[in-house]
């Protein structure tokens, strides 16, 4: 009798053992590992004690960076590696480091439940940390905690609003409003693209508060207006193209069409709405990228990712007549919808 083939285990293999990455990178980011290596190559035993940890045991986690390709080691003394620098230490302007500290901290718990967020429905807030406090008041309760956070979306924003803003031809837009906007990363891109364009970044105060300073720092502070407000509750700035990135997938489909209908009935006939999400495929079998990030939205918000024909049904419905998507290769994909 012949003996069958086993597959091959390695995809089960990684699996088991791909959180063990993310969390030895989250705990060196946590510890301020990179933000020392920063200031220059140095020994264990320094290191040790400057951040007040076992040596033994941080000689373990610096040599797991290593492997991670974030460190070198190279006689006895650790050093950045240009990638470690350029997203693990604070002080970088590319650093993602405030949204790895809320994967830490949030995100990584909060998937601990995933099998109950399954069973019903719901994501895991309370069930997590016994609080029915939205999510941001209970993380970003000090400046520098909510500063860190929208370092860390600033930084993803760098990476996906240039190809976003790219993906259709906007030339024909007077004025941009970003709905949600953060850092305004989206609206300087725009900017930047679109020599004729002005634009305003419309959040709520606290986001407000620290956004300034990056609109300085891209040079567009002559060009882009800070609005605070709250896009459920104010009246909308007018504007002849809107754009969302990463607001959609928060929400239920019912909060969906509060928002794209207020959306709708603020632009003239012929504006439109820049959508920047990441696209499920049609059939649903990828991105893996997307799949993971829907489940991410499942543990602790109410909302998913969709795919292109989802968003336009939400779209249509709406009051929407042609709508266009595009798959950018950045993080978050375009969609834009024009009013009829």
């Amino acid at each position: 009798m012949q003996k069958s083939i086993l597959p091959e285990p390695a995809p089960v293999v990684d699996l088991i053992e791909a959180f063990r990455r993310s969390k030895a990178m989250f705990a060196a980011v946590s510890l301020g590992v990179f933000d020392l290596l920063e200031q220059g190559p140095n020994d264990l035993q320094t290191l040790a004690s400057s951040l007040e940890v076992n040596a033994d045991a941080l000689e373990r986690l610096l040599d797991s960076c290593v492997s991670l390709g974030f460190l070198k080691n190279a006689q006895a003394r650790y050093s950045n590696l240009p990638v470690a620098s350029s997203y693990l230490v604070r002080s970088s302007p590319n650093t993602l480091v405030g949204y790895i500290l809320y994967s830490n901290a949030a995100l990584y718990p909060l998937w601990g439940h995933l099998e109950d967020a399954v069973r019903e429905g719901t994501h895991r807030w309370k069930q997590t940390f016994g609080t029915d406090q939205p999510i941001y008041d209970h993380f970003f309760k000090t400046d520098q905690a909510r500063r860190d956070f929208v370092l860390g979306m600033h930084g993803f924003g760098q990476i996906s609003s240039p190809p976003v803003v790219a993906a259709f031809d906007l030339s024909r837009f007077k004025r941009l409003v970003d709905v949600g906007g953060a850092t305004g990363h989206l609206a300087a891109a725009a900017c930047a693209r679109y020599p004729s364009l002005r634009a305003a970044v419309f959040d709520l105060p606290v986001t407000i508060k620290v956004v300034r300073e990056f609109i300085e720092r891209a040079g567009f502070k002559d060009r882009i207006e800070l609005i605070p407000g709250d896009f459920f509750r104010d009246p909308l700035p007018e504007a002849d193209l809107y754009s969302v990135g990463r607001i959609l997938h928060d929400w239920s489909e019912q909060k969906i069409r509060r928002l794209l209908g207020k959306v709708y009935d603020g632009l003239p006939r012929g504006g439109a709405l820049l959508v920047a999400e990441r696209l499920l495929d049609e059939d649903k079998t990828g991105p893996v990228a997307s799949l993971m990030q829907s489940l991410s939205m499942l543990v602790c918000t109410e909302g998913k990712e969709r795919t292109l024909s989802e968003y336009s049904a939400l779209l249509k419905d709406a009051g929407f007549a042609e709508i266009q998507g595009y798959r950018t290769g950045a993080p978050l994909d375009a969609v834009l919808a024009v009013k009829g």
